[in-house]
């Protein structure tokens, strides 16, 4: 009897490893440069060009100079600033599958800002995810990414940060259900995804690659939209960069997959789209994206956008099994023979579309108007198109180019829905199949 008891007890215990190891496999996941490999060796040991600060033209600058280079690399002023608001002085409201969040200000007001923190207190909430209260932060402010920063770094940040004008605005408290408004549990998702370790170059990789990896994980967070998460909202980097949708956009995979990523792009595509938010043939940044591209990366030097480039082909390619291949074929320029698309849709087209895109999908205005050959019109999905429709790509481009305008309170849920099938039926490789629900919930996304 005790034989079969001891029998039952080693069952259970084996049973109780292969769970707890399954769970660790769950719970755990790879940094965001483990892919490299290789050796890594304190920055201070690194015999190479530090991949860390400014590039070479501004080393000599002051402080605040370089802190402004490294705040706009890093995308502070996208998430801190709400929509028709001051820069920087918070508000803005980011929906999650658990509620909303608001940013704070962090300009030096003493009172809504960060006027009275101390460079000790700005780095650990940078880095930790702490505010000086001992209040913890969540993750939809990226620390686990900002942790890499240099103790240089963080502190030309802050510096400049002060330099600003002080607004008085205190930020909307969060609006999170249950357990999710108890901040003490990010002290337990902390332990598991904020590795709170400084950049470490990897010593067989160049300087520009070094370089291009700090940009783009530390400072670009370029994961925080590309890569997909976990059941427990941490960055899942067995599948980096692979895509995942973002704030109701979908961040396309930018792994070196020549079908579903940008391994068919050339370098100089890539740069051109990081600098200006546009490369011919490849289509035009919107939304986060060109937000991004406004805000940060068309303000990098060349240099640092190539570094960029020269990470990204790196990255282990992933494909991404939803997408199909992309429709590079021009449409018939008669837009009076039959296609079997939405009749609806199809006459807003016309009305609205055809002068700016054209009937054949190439636009003889401008090529950031192009539709052919654009991965969000070859997306079956077509959640980007939508959300170009409804609220058009946010004012004039970095390089001067037009805007397109919103179209969401032109256009009923019902016939946005059938102006985003009628194009990607048109242009793209696969008709998507949107409805007034769809589209209703994309408006409450942003």
């Amino acid at each position: 009897m005790s034989g079969a008891r001891g029998a039952r007890g080693l069952v259970f215990l084996i049973i109780l490893a292969v769970a707890l190891i399954a769970a660790w496999r769950w719970l755990a996941v790879p940094g965001p440069l483990a892919f490299a490999g290789g050796p890594t060796v304190a920055l201070s040991a690194y015999s190479g060009a530090s991949p860390a600060g400014v590039p070479a033209a501004l080393a000599q600058a002051d402080l605040v100079s370089r802190g402004r280079y490294l705040t706009e690399a890093a995308d502070c002023q996208a998430c801190h600033t709400s929509e028709g608001g001051v820069p920087y002085a918070g508000g803005r409201a980011f929906k999650t599958p658990f509620g909303t969040l608001y940013s704070p200000n962090i300009t030096p007001d003493r009172g809504s800002g960060i006027g009275t923190w101390s460079d000790e207190d700005f780095a650990r909430a940078v880095r930790q995810g702490i505010r000086p209260d001992g209040v913890r932060l969540y993750p939809a402010f990226p620390y686990p990414a900002y942790t890499y920063l240099t103790d240089e770094d963080v502190h030309a940040i802050r510096a400049y940060l002060a330099s600003l004008p002080a607004i008085r605005k205190s930020a909307p408290a969060a609006d999170l259900a249950f357990p999710f408004n108890q901040r003490w549990l990010m002290s337990i998702w902390a332990l598991f995804y904020n590795p709170d370790k400084r950049f470490q170059p990897h010593s067989d990789r160049s300087p520009e690659w070094n370089r291009g990896a700090y940009l783009a994980e530390a400072l670009a967070h370029c994961g925080d939209c590309h890569t997909p998460r976990n059941l427990l909202q941490a960055l899942d980097n067995r599948r980096k960069f692979a895509g995942a949708v973002t704030a109701g956009w979908r961040a396309y995979n930018i792994t070196p997959d020549a079908a579903a990523g940008v391994g068919a792009w050339s370098d100089e595509q890539l740069a051109q789209y990081l600098a200006t938010g546009h490369a011919a043939e490849r289509g035009t940044a919107s939304g986060p994206m060109a937000e991004a591209v406004d805000l940060s990366f068309s303000r990098l030097a060349p240099q640092d956008i190539r570094a960029l480039v020269a990470y990204v082909r790196t990255v282990p390619a992933q494909s991404s099994p939803g997408l199909p291949p992309l429709n590079t074929a021009l449409a018939s320029s008669q837009p009076a023979v039959p296609d079997n698309l939405d009749a609806a849709g199809k006459q807003i087209y016309a009305g609205a579309c055809a002068s700016c895109h054209g009937w054949t999908g190439a636009s003889l205005l401008t090529s950031r108007a192009t539709l052919t050959g654009a991965r969000a019109v070859n997306d079956p999905s077509a959640i980007n198109v939508a959300q170009m429709i409804l609220n058009g790509s946010g004012g004039p481009r970095p390089d001067g180019a037009a805007a397109m305008p919103e179209f969401g309170s032109a256009y009923s849920d019902a016939e946005i829905a059938a102006v985003a099938n009628y194009v990607t039926g048109r242009f793209g490789s696969r008709p998507s199949a949107l409805t007034a629900q769809d589209i209703a919930k994309l408006r409450g996304s942003g």
